[in-house]
């Protein structure tokens, strides 16, 4: 079994730790998730095990011949040759090993000595080839790079002719097609579609070696890793299951945390108020100095919050009123080129709350719809008619790159916030990870992330009740999705919004219009509810909905809904009174299962930590007899914790079946 392992590292920038004793087994089989605040050096971690960064201290140690794959973030461009030709460069092994061959088959001609040992590594290096997929090389590249969304015609094409996001698509594939043991992906979905993410969890699900990665996409973690790792002040703790289950258990540790972190930062103000009031007076000064004496004790072992786990909460501007109808559109018609037809006759009818969400395959249309409905792009046919008192406000990346200035991030957000809001413009610029001395940056030295988060809380500031967004949750941590989905499911307007963050869609649409080249459909219900007719679909099973290639009018749509709801209640009115008591009662029975469980496994994970910490005291590992006591007790609570993990999957597997 092909392994990287990494044993009691360390590294440090200056007087920052980033890495203290840090121990981590990458094998075959590994399906993990790296985690952390914005800066807790997962990208450096990640460099470590790829053997690109040295430790300060510490070991890698990786089997003889085992290959790693490593993406990072961003970077990374192609050029002077086609797509496919890049692609066969992630098959340099494989060239190489076909040489060996050669050279071993010219020495066998020669009858020397070590015939055996030639015959031995030759059979070897068939054997390894064709595990590798070397001799499908060809087929296996097209395969990755049209999942990854490459049309066929695209592989010939110059790989310069590719944004920098396809560029890294290319990265990506390159990475997965050298078939490594140990993959290692930095943000592999920062610039992948929905269909190209669902290849790629296809892909990693099917994948024989083991992968560490980093994401911010919740719904993609969940179905692809079954355990993480999570990096907070220099320390790698390991969590069983997906990642919705680690955001559990932390949560659960956090809470007992959370109360002493309190706690101290009251007393810690407390200290502080009495030495401003009083260190300057001398009747005072000796108390003043005793109390500053306790505060830099306490301030040595300050407790730290992760950034990801302080929970913010604030309401954005409210919505101004606007009547019922928002936004009418009839025959919205656009052609770049005079010939094809990128939208074709499109009606569409949104009412006030409405949250849809525009779905489609790249170039399906879907920024150009945006911009047609936000007044950005003014050549098109058709009409569209704003509600009364609709106030659009429409955000892209496109805008977000136009922001110049020399005013500081801290003081852009402060001239747009409403008076209320000033008191948490701090606390909203932390969760859209502005944090520290990051406020005080100039607008005009800011990257393209960075700038796209400033202008999108800049929006949300406004008083509008039209929110036109096309991919807002780029550039943002998985909690400060968080933050901006809960202010949008508040918002008190309509929004139409583009994503490719699955979860993220899930929870916030309400209604989805799909497009496809020249031709739409309207689903009346959420993003869960397209994506299984489109499964239902694909199955051969019909509905009770079908809106075709055309969009029902107002008249016909308020109809096609009354009957979806009227269908939806007959469905529910077909469980007796008993029946849905019943079914209560098990869901509830189900809910103090799963809650059982997750009391179970706090307590098993306390008991680890408290056995380990022994195991750290030099009266225990300096003592045979203690120490093999303190491991038996460690393996036998490791047992336990995995038990437990595989119980509390299929409890709330059940769970969720009965939801």
């Amino acid at each position: 079994m092909a392994f990287v392992q990494f044993s009691q590292v360390s590294l440090a920038f200056g007087d920052r730790d980033i890495l203290k004793n840090v121990s981590v087994n990458l094998q075959s089989g590994t399906k993990a998730a790296l985690t952390g605040a914005n800066g807790a050096g997962k990208s450096t971690l990640i460099k470590v095990m790829a053997g690109l960064v040295q430790p300060d201290d510490g070991k890698r140690i990786a089997e003889k011949g085992a290959r790693v794959a490593y993406l990072p973030q961003s970077g990374l461009t192609h050029h002077g040759c086609t797509i496919r030709e890049e692609a066969d460069k992630a098959f340099q092994f494989g060239y190489d090993l076909q040489k060996e061959l050669d050279e071993i088959g010219d020495k066998l001609k020669e009858n020397t000595d070590d015939q055996a040992e030639l015959l031995e590594r030759h059979d070897k290096i068939i054997n390894e080839l064709e595990d590798s997929g070397w001799n499908r090389r060809n087929v296996l590249a097209e395969q990755v790079l049209i999942g990854l969304g490459f049309k066929q015609e695209d592989l010939d094409r110059n790989c310069e002719e590719f944004s920098g996001g396809w560029q890294m698509r290319i990265a990506l594939a390159k990475s997965l097609m050298v078939n490594p043991d140990i993959l290692l992906l930095d943000e592999p979905t920062n610039y992948l579609d929905i269909d190209a993410r669902e290849w790629l969890e296809t892909f990693l699900g099917n994948f024989k070696g083991g992968f560490l990665l980093v994401s911010h996409d919740r719904y993609f973690l969940d179905h692809t890793i079954n355990e993480v790792y999570e990096l907070f002040n220099g320390d790698l703790k390991k969590y069983s299951g997906n990642f919705s289950h680690y955001e559990k258990v932390r949560e659960v540790e956090l809470e007992t945390l959370m109360r002493e972190y309190e706690k101290q930062q009251a007393e810690i103000q407390h200290l502080q108020e009495f030495i401003d009031r009083f260190g300057v007076k001398a009747t005072k000064a000796a108390q003043a100095q005793e109390r500053q004496k306790q505060l830099d004790k306490i301030l040595e072992n300050e407790i730290v919050i992760p950034e990801t786990m302080k929970k913010i909460h604030f309401k954005f501007p409210a919505a101004p009123h606007s009547g019922r109808l928002v936004v009418t559109l009839e025959g919205i018609t656009k052609s770049y080129d005079g010939q094809r037809k990128v939208i074709d006759n499109l009606d569409l009818v949104l009412e006030n709350g409405d949250r849809l969400v525009v779905a489609g395959h790249n170039g399906a249309g879907k920024s150009t719809l945006l911009r047609i409905i936000a007044g950005v792009d003014p050549n098109f046919e058709g009409n569209v008619k704003l509600g009364a008192g609709v106030s659009i406000g429409y955000f892209s990346q496109d805008n977000a790159e136009s922001l110049k200035g020399s005013q500081t991030v801290l003081e852009a957000i402060e001239a747009e916030a409403p008076l209320e809001l000033i008191p948490k413009v701090r606390d909203m610029l932390g969760a859209f990870l502005f944090r520290g001395d990051d406020v005080f940056k100039k607008i005009d030295m800011l990257s393209g992330g960075e700038k796209s988060r400033v202008a999108l809380l800049k929006l949300l500031l406004r008083p509008v009740n039209l929110l036109i967004l096309d991919e807002p949750t780029n550039h943002l941590d998985m909690h400060s999705k968080d933050v901006l989905l809960q202010a949008l499911k508040d918002f008190g307007g309509t929004v139409i919004f583009v994503s490719h963050d699955r979860g993220f869609i899930e929870d916030l649409s309400t209604r989805v219009l799909e497009l496809t080249p020249g031709a739409f459909r309207i689903f009346p219900g959420d993003y869960k509810y397209y994506m299984q007719r489109l499964e239902d679909e694909k199955n051969g099973v019909v509905g009770e909905f079908n809106a075709g290639t055309a969009v029902p009018k107002a008249a016909d749509k308020a109809q096609k809904e009354s009957v979806a709801t009227a269908a939806k209640a007959v469905s529910a009115s077909k469980m007796s009174w008993e029946e849905q008591k019943k079914a209560e009662a098990e869901r509830r029975k189900a809910e103090k299962a799963v809650a059982a469980i997750e009391a179970e496994i706090e307590k098993a994970e306390k008991a680890k930590a408290e056995a380990e910490n022994k195991m750290a005291d030099p009266e225990v590992y300096s003592n045979g007899e203690k120490a093999k006591a303190v491991q038996k007790e460690i393996n036998e609570l490791s047992e336990k914790l995995e038990e437990l993990n595989l119980q509390w999957m299929e409890a709330e597997e059940k769970l969720e079946a009965l939801s």
